[in-house]
């Protein structure tokens, strides 16, 4: 038999044959597995980076947005509720109103027209009236509402369930 083609050797007790990797096979597998492992510890981080963990946000229901007086007549203020803006406004009657500032387009953020007497975003040019409604534009549903309630002298609001 040819040496070359006998990729199996013979032990020292008996002549029989014991089957052995090839020296090439296994260079290959030791080269292959750290080039794997290399690949891998480069794409983890960006794959973690892409998808973030989840965070649990804690859940605020009612916050301060402002103090009694503030806010002046046929104005509007824009507030943080937790992670998210809010916007406070008050009517020429004096009344108080609050919504989500987000608007249901493309999350931008809204503010209040003094000039339009209404809710405007100006991403896209969305425009919602003081119930919240959408009355123009790209906007596909209405501002969440939220209860104003007066508080000696702060001004909370409250999401409504």
């Amino acid at each position: 038999m040819d040496s070359q083609q006998n990729h199996s050797t013979s032990d020292a007790k008996g002549g029989k044959p014991s089957p052995e990797i090839p020296r090439r096979r296994f260079v290959n597998l030791i080269l292959g597995g750290g080039l794997l492992t290399t690949f891998a510890s480069a794409l983890l981080p960006v794959i973690r980076f892409v998808i973030p963990p989840k965070v649990k946000e804690a859940v605020q229901n009612s916050v301060v947005a402002a103090k009694v007086g503030e806010i002046p007549l046929n104005t509007g203020k824009v507030f943080r509720f937790g992670s998210k803006p809010g916007i406070l406004i008050r009517k020429e009657t004096g009344e108080y109103i609050a919504f989500s500032a987000i608007c249901t387009h493309l999350d931008c953020t809204v503010q209040y027209r003094a000039d339009f007497k209404h809710i405007w975003c100006a991403c896209h040019n969305g425009h919602f009236d003081l119930t919240g409604k959408n009355i123009a534009g790209p906007p596909p549903r209405p501002l969440e509402h939220y209860s104003v309630v007066i508080s000696g002298e702060d001004i909370v609001v409250t999401k409504t369930a």
